[in-house]
């Protein structure tokens, strides 16, 4: 009887640790995640992603965030474009990260140049693009695209430009689902929505019928000689967020284009903005783009617009005469810290409202937290 006893007991006892076995808390992890990237497709990612592949190299900053120390640890290859359009920029990053510079390059600065063969031979398990891209791949090269996705990479999609102010939140938490980083993207999207709403709570108090000020936004100044290039998306999406009228709304078609110098002397907007894709180098040598970015110092910044500010038709706006006009780094069209150029260009536009605002401060603040490089540099100016 005893005998039968312990027999009974041995066999409930493996029964009861073959059920825990079989328990959820005991199953094998999923070797894969699904999720909707930001051009709405729905993609199958791996659980666990070791090899990464960047669409645009200035989508950097944005691993950082979730990466931190370990930035070059998942990458295997990435554009050339962060070196070849913000130089300073990029030397930052490989002077603390030198890996970088051994990371393979499929390409260089533009959508054309990106090699399919190259990406594959990579054996990336996901390719990260960006939404709408002309400095990488986008959602309209499909052949690209399928020719990935045969070769077994996950291609997803997030977007800092086309529609920023409702997609970088949503880009990061995207990358964090992918990368197995919700916390970070977590911490990071938290900040990135307060400081927003530092700059929408207030515009929302202003008096009924109050009128934005005007605002005539020069894209890439210096690039070319002729006047007058400017934006209504990328950089003029964060103007918009700002509570400033940009003059060119309606007037050209797509995101940028050219507006007539006369009409701009007829209009003359309240104020102007060019947005710096200069250097240290072109300070130097009296070119006229605007000096911005990790290698400027402030008064090259406000020497290089103020000598932008001389050439005919720009000189002749009232904003340039009256000491209204400013410069922000035209790189902000496609940086997770964008938000910081909406406080700047808030307080361009309404002072008083926002005397009490420092974006400095919130930019060194974001650094510190979620950037594995200290903040150097200047990214706006003004005369």
């Amino acid at each position: 009887m005893h005998f039968l006893t312990r027999l009974a007991a041995r066999a409930g006892a493996a029964c009861a640790a073959a059920l825990l076995w079989c328990s959820p808390a005991f199953s094998a992890p999923p070797a894969s995640i699904t999720v909707t990237d930001l051009a709405g497709r729905t993609v199958t990612v791996p659980a666990q992603v070791d090899r990464i592949l960047l669409g645009e190299g200035r989508l950097l900053p944005a691993l950082a965030i979730l990466e931190q120390a370990e930035l070059p640890r998942r990458l295997v290859g990435m554009m050339g474009d962060f070196e070849s359009l913000d130089a300073p920029g990029y030397r930052q990053w490989s002077q603390r990260f030198p890996q970088l510079d051994k990371v393979a390059r499929v390409g260089r600065n533009n959508s054309g140049s990106f090699s399919d063969e190259q990406a594959i031979a990579l054996r990336p398990q996901v390719a990260i693009l960006g939404l709408g891209s002309g400095h990488g791949p986008s959602q309209s090269h499909r052949e690209t695209l399928a020719r990935l996705e045969a070769a077994g990479i996950a291609v997803v999609f997030i977007d800092f430009r086309h529609d920023p102010l409702r997609n970088t939140p949503r880009s990061l938490e995207l990358l964090g689902q992918v990368l197995g980083k919700r916390k970070e993207a977590e911490a990071f999207v938290t900040t990135w929505k307060a400081e927003l709403e530092r700059v929408q709570s207030r515009l929302r108090t202003l008096p009924v019928g109050t009128a934005a000020p005007t605002v005539f936004l020069e894209n890439r100044v210096g690039l070319a000689d002729e006047c007058c290039a400017t934006m209504v998306g990328l950089v003029g999406m964060l103007l918009d967020g700002a509570g400033g009228k940009n003059v060119a709304k309606g007037l050209i078609p797509g995101e940028h284009g050219t507006l007539n110098p006369e009409l701009l002397l007829a209009q003359q907007p309240r104020i102007y903005i060019g947005t710096g894709i200069g250097n240290m180098g072109d300070a130097q040598k009296g070119a006229l783009r605007i000096a911005l970015g990790a290698d400027a110092t402030p008064e090259a910044a406000r020497q290089s617009l103020a000598r932008a500010n001389q050439r005919r038709g720009i000189n002749a706006l009232q904003a340039v005469q009256q000491g209204r006009a400013y410069a922000i780094w035209h790189h902000y069209y496609n940086s997770p810290f964008n938000v910081v150029a909406v406080q700047v260009m808030a307080k361009w536009f309404y002072p008083e409202l926002f005397a009490d605002l420092d974006p400095q401060a919130t930019l060194k603040a974001l650094y510190a937290r979620h950037q594995p490089i200290a903040l150097q540099g200047v990214y706006w100016t003004g005369l």
